[in-house]
């Protein structure tokens, strides 16, 4: 049996929601069929056929973290990059654009909106310092997410 049984190609677009400590919110998740595979990931998602990245950002935090922003609080992307991963034995090869935007401090989070597979495969969410990812023994989804977390932090706060 191959290890890969298809491969998905998506553009996405990933949101850094930042606290006014500097902290991000972050998912973590796991791959069922690699239970003990866990890492953390960026709020985000593959845009819909038309639909503009900022609108797919604030679309996918609103969906999947219950927090409601506008289109123009998002600047230009971050930083924009592709990463390789798989899950459920699918390859995925995702062109991923990050976006920052400042959120007040105690905003409630809520994952009740997520999608049936966001739900079987994220299990919690945390507000985490760029040093708070590097020194969790999870690993990270994409391998430069604490630099990424950096670069949010810095075009949030200053």
């Amino acid at each position: 049996m191959p290890l890969f049984s298809a491969v998905w190609r998506r553009n996405t677009a990933r949101v850094l929601p930042v606290d006014p400590e500097g902290r991000v919110l972050l998912l973590r998740g796991w791959d069922p069929l690699r239970p003990r595979d866990r890492y953390w990931f960026t709020i985000g998602g593959a845009a819909h056929r038309g639909e503009p990245l900022r609108s797919a950002a604030v679309r996918e935090m609103r969906e999947e973290v219950g927090l409601v922003v506008e289109e123009s609080r998002l600047g230009e992307p971050l930083e924009i990059s592709t990463i390789e991963w798989s899950q459920l034995r699918i390859r995925i090869v995702q062109d991923q654009s990050y976006f920052a935007v400042a959120v007040p401090a105690g905003v409630a989070v809520s994952l009740a909106g997520m999608a049936w597979m966001e739900r079987l495969t994220v299990r919690q969410h945390a507000w985490l310092s760029p040093g708070d990812l590097e020194a969790d023994p999870v690993r990270s989804a994409d391998p430069r997410l604490a630099d990424v977390m950096r670069l949010a932090v810095t075009a949030v706060l200053g």
